[in-house]
């Protein structure tokens, strides 16, 4: 049987393409992105981590049983105690200091995919929080999968290559695997063919907000 998550793929396959193959996307493979676009994106990323801790908060007390519970418990340390340090190392890198960081306001596209995370879970169950953080987590395993088999993508000439390798790595393709994997589980116990129809829903619209974020960078030239 085919995985919930390639289902839903197939179902927002314009939606999916759109995002995964975003201009912003092609231009770090392929090292042409305007830095000021990614410096940008950095900013903007760093305050949807804090956003997608809460996020894993809520899948805590969304969470059906202690194994998810745990695993909820795991992805907000991971983002809080790891991912979170990364980031602004890396934005470091880039002439952004924690102070330009904790200072930057929001931009809209942040706001609305996150808003629409958090509301999806509030509203929901488990399924539905974890189908619209999926665009996120899965997403970008398979972009920079696909940016790191383009010829000089990693290359030291390229100065994106560190994001490509880092979500290329085998430590963030498992993160995904494991989503994937958890999106069946859940699946298998609340998606009856009606709730796949809402499912579906969720997870374009995800997937057009995270297209959004992209885009957002993608606007800022210089």
């Amino acid at each position: 049987m085919q995985h919930l998550f390639d289902r839903l793929k197939a179902a927002a396959a314009p939606e999916w393409l759109a995002y995964t193959h975003h201009a912003f996307t092609n231009a770090m493979g392929d090292g042409s992105l305007p830095e000021a676009a990614f410096r940008h994106y950095l900013v903007q990323d760093y305050l949807f981590l804090i956003e997608f801790a809460r996020a894993y908060a809520l899948a805590i007390y969304k969470a059906p049983s202690l194994a998810d519970m745990r695993e909820a418990s795991a992805g907000v340390a991971a983002i809080l105690d790891v991912e979170m340090d990364l980031h602004v190392k890396l934005c470091a890198g880039w002439g952004l200091s924690p102070a330009n960081l904790e200072r930057a306001t929001a931009a809209p596209e942040m706001l609305a995919y996150t808003r629409y995370v958090l509301d999806t879970g509030m509203r929901g169950d488990l399924l539905g929080l974890k189908v619209a953080l999926a665009p996120c987590v899965i997403g970008y395993a398979e972009i920079a999968a696909r940016l790191a088999a383009v010829p000089g993508a990693l290359a030291e000439g390229n100065p994106y290559r560190v994001w490509i390798a880092e979500y290329a790595g085998d430590a963030y393709q498992q993160v995904a695997a494991s989503a994937r994997a958890q999106l069946d589980r859940l699946g298998a116990r609340y998606a009856t063919p009606a709730r796949e129809a809402e499912l579906v829903t969720i997870f374009r619209e995800a997937t057009r907000l995270e297209a959004d974020f992209w885009e957002m960078g993608w606007r800022i030239k210089a």
